[in-house]
């Protein structure tokens, strides 16, 4: 039989799919990270980062997990951490959307929303408040924690390369907290050094390309900071997308391929049909990560 007995059990080997109408010919294939229990790849880190802290002595029974967020994030630890039997404690800027509100109030978490203009950094500032004056409290800190970059080195790449037989040349994946393309590109370099990393960024708040940071819609990634979790010296290339294009991908995906997908995976399978087309990668194998689920971002126009 194969019956898991807990939910986080079921994180993981998330299914590829060939984008075949999205990109034509390009050898285009998608992760679908929305496979996981709470439909995005946060569950893999989120399941990591509690593990590690409990193994670690840092998380002691009916403990605080207090958190900044966009909310892919705050939904792993509150699902995880609420099972686990631990207080959610997130904070998030307003800007983020209704439908990752309710889910996080829904899971069980305690909510606390602050200003959309100054991003992720309001939210990381007005976390580090929280654990200073609350008792027993434990931040994950995703931006800078190994264990998120090591949810991808163990079980994403992996997968990336046991499902394309080692044939996997370029990996396409949005940059928020940096754990993805870090973890899953560091395993996957190891097997072939030759492979591609992509980093995908908005291109209204270009930090990693040496520019300023700004506000900008593309909701997940872009925290108008460089992340310690993310390993540039892996990164080959990055690629700055639009706001519009990210959400016109985003809509073509779902028109074209049934694929309802966030703004993040709108702008990561934008930059990789960019790329596609370009003569150097006739006839090769992109890889390209979407996050999470469409149904997150209804009520944003996203499909209007």
């Amino acid at each position: 039989m194969q019956i898991a007995n807990t939910l986080p059990e079921l994180i993981g080997n998330t299914p590829l799919l060939r984008l075949e109408r999205f990109a034509p010919g390009a050898g285009v294939l998608a992760k679908l990270e929305s496979f996981n229990p709470l439909s995005s790849a946060k569950d893999r880190a989120g399941l990591y980062m509690i593990l590690d802290a409990e193994e670690r002595g840092l998380l002691q029974p009916g403990a605080v997990i207090v958190e900044p967020t966009s909310g892919n994030t705050g939904v792993a630890l509150a699902y995880i951490g609420r099972q686990r039997g631990y207080r959610v404690v997130l904070t998030m800027p307003e800007t983020m959307s209704q439908e990752r509100r309710s889910l996080l109030a829904a899971l069980g978490a305690e909510l606390v929303l602050t200003e959309g203009a100054r991003g992720m950094g309001g939210a990381i500032e007005r976390a580090k408040e929280l654990l200073e004056s609350t008792p027993g409290a434990w931040m994950p800190d995703q931006f800078n924690n190994p264990a998120n970059a090591r949810a991808h080195y163990e079980t994403t790449g992996p997968e990336l390369w046991r499902d394309t037989d080692g044939g996997v040349d370029v990996l396409v994946a949005g940059v928020g907290s940096g754990g993805t393309i870090t973890g899953a590109g560091r395993y996957l370099k190891e097997q072939n050094p030759a492979i591609r990393l992509v980093a995908v960024e908005p291109a209204e708040s270009p930090v990693l390309s040496g520019g300023r940071p700004g506000p900008h819609k593309i909701q997940g990634i872009g925290a108008g900071f460089v992340p310690g979790t993310l390993d540039m010296g892996v990164v080959d290339e990055v690629v700055a997308v639009t706001g519009d294009e990210a959400y016109a991908a985003a809509r073509e995906l779902a028109r074209t391929e049934g694929v309802l997908a966030g703004v993040s995976s709108g702008a990561a399978a934008h930059a990789a049909r960019i790329l596609a087309q370009r003569p150097d990668m006739r006839g090769k194998t992109i890889a390209v990560v979407l996050p999470d689920t469409g149904e997150r971002y209804l009520s944003t126009g996203l499909f209007a």
